[in-house]
């Protein structure tokens, strides 16, 4: 038997429509997502946080709170970025241990754990408080592709992470890459070596990941990741509803009802049709080439939405073409926050200026020496030597040089810490968190819904007057035909005897079609 974590209120609308979407449209219906009997239901971590306090105007620690008293069987899982929590660089030790025990005490069961780089040692401090705290540590391998990743060295990490307490594992396809038959080698080997469950999360940019799916289901996956279907496919993940259909009377069979999932997709299409305006057709299109550029879906939404605000969506394609080769002199890292936004920011100024390097962002700067971790293979050694002269390369965990840092926020936004959780936010997003508690930050508005186009005016409707020749007892008549009324009874009448030309034996020609009537 197979089961499904339900991503609607986390990674599928991220993926499609930039993680806006709020806390008002998710919670009417967590009554009716507990009910169905998934695996988990993914809700908190990843982009929610900072879109939260950046955009929306939330308190992401009450979403979970009240995400959390409305369910009664389903797990609660989050996405945590390791050392980067749910920012985008690391944090000091003991803000790791205080937001896990934070996260945990406010309603989180599940903690998927992964570091952008696949470095361990950027996961260990997270892993070790989520086992602290009583709760499932689940370690996220990020998928990818190049010449140094192997079968071999995923299942190293996967043995890695197990004996740093991981309770599971996923396989995190986060640019939808992964093919079944890969799919079913990597399931087979976890399931072999590590005795562990193991999870799959794909996206369906390409559009095979439902192919994966199967094929990871049958090599022994107990989990995967599915959205429901108004917040599926494209750069999100399969449609929930589809994959249940599929698997019923399998020896995979979920066990959900189909009829449970109408109420609440229809639902969802209403959700959905409020974001509209901020839905990208290009989130929502199947693009085979994800397997050569490797772009994850939250990374094509983000490089949309700064191509759009400059002005430049006309460059789309040539960024994306760019986006790999900046990975490639990054080390082969995977594409996945935060080093998908560090390479795709990268990307765009390369096009943008013409000159690749000419401008390197501070991250990228840090990135490349070392300060986000252990790359899978060296940066290229010019660009290294490039960006050096402010700061050198480093090789120890980055975390082993941030001293701590909790008292230190206590102690500056003392007037704004209101709740422990307060400081916390502090902590991850300094002046944003500030703003933010202060009341100064405001709730965006959604664009306008797009006009539909004005129909172009109909032609005038053909006249429904037929006009006729005919020809009884060898005599010519003109009839018109007009349309009645329902309760007309009048018959038709001959308008006008016409006079036929005739033949050689002197009768009348009949008429070899009817002939509309003149300017017609």
């Amino acid at each position: 038997m197979a089961k499904i974590t339900e991503t609607i209120l986390r990674d599928a609308h991220q993926s499609l429509i930039a993680t806006r979407m709020r806390t008002e449209d998710m919670l009417p219906i967590v009554e009716k997502l507990d009910a169905v009997g998934y695996a988990s239901l993914e809700c908190w971590g990843g982009a929610t946080f900072d879109v939260c306090i950046r955009f929306l105007n939330e308190d992401p620690w009450e979403r979970l709170r009240e995400i959390k008293k409305r369910l009664t069987r389903t797990p609660t899982q989050m996405l945590l970025r390791g050392q980067n929590l749910v920012g985008y660089t690391h944090y000091a030790d003991d803000v790791v241990d205080a937001f896990v025990a934070a996260a945990a005490k406010n309603g989180m069961d599940i903690f998927r754990v992964f570091d952008a780089l696949n470095d361990t040692r950027n996961m260990e401090r997270s892993i070790d408080a989520v086992r602290r705290a009583g709760k499932h540590a689940q370690g996220g391998i990020c998928f990818t592709k190049s010449p140094v990743h192997t079968l071999d060295t995923f299942v190293q990490m996967g043995r890695d992470l197990k004996k740093l307490g991981c309770q599971s594992i996923c396989v995190k396809d986060m640019a939808g890459l992964i093919l079944p038959r890969e799919a079913s080698e990597l399931v087979r080997a976890f399931k072999k070596e590590l005795k562990l469950p193991v999870w799959v999360h794909s996206h369906n940019t390409g559009g095979y990941a439902q192919a994966t799916y199967f094929a990871a289901i049958e090599a022994g996956a107990d989990v995967v990741d599915c959205a429901l279907s108004p917040l599926a496919n494209g750069t999100a993940q399969p449609p929930t509803e589809s994959l249940v259909a599929a698997l019923a009377g399998t020896p995979y069979d979920t066990g959900y009802s189909l009829e449970r999932f109408e109420p609440i997709t229809e639902y969802f299409k209403k959700v959905r049709e409020k974001y509209e305006p901020i839905l990208s057709p290009i989130s929502e299109r199947v693009d085979v080439r994800v397997i050569k550029y490797q772009v994850p879906g939250g990374m094509i939404s983000n490089l949309v939405s700064q191509l759009e605000q400059q002005g430049k969506l006309d460059l789309f394609e040539a960024v994306i073409a760019e986006a790999p080769k900046v990975r490639e002199d990054m080390g082969w890292i995977p594409l996945v926050t935060p080093t998908s936004q560090i390479v795709g920011s990268q990307a765009v100024l390369n096009v943008l200026t013409g000159e690749r390097y000419k401008m390197v962002s501070k991250e990228a700067r840090d990135l490349a020496l070392g300060y986000y971790g252990r790359t899978p293979a060296p940066v290229n050694p010019d660009l290294v030597a490039r960006l050096s002269g402010e700061k050198p390369p480093i090789t120890v965990r980055p975390a082993d040089l941030l001293p701590p840092a909790l008292e230190g926020v206590r102690d500056k936004y003392k007037d704004l810490v209101k709740k422990p959780e307060d400081v916390l936010t502090l902590a991850i997003y300094g002046e944003v968190a500030a703003r933010f508690l202060r009341g100064e930050a405001k709730a965006e508005e959604l664009p306008a819904r797009r006009k539909e186009k004005e129909p172009e005016a109909a032609a005038p409707a053909p006249s429904p007057i037929r006009a006729y020749e005919v020809v009884v007892d060898g005599k010519g008549y003109k009839v018109e035909v007009h349309p009645a009324a329902p309760d007309s009874r009048k018959p038709l009448r001959c308008v006008e005897p016409v006079r036929r030309p005739e033949d050689r034996r002197g009768r009348p020609r009949a008429p070899l079609a009817p002939r509309r009537p003149a300017g017609l």
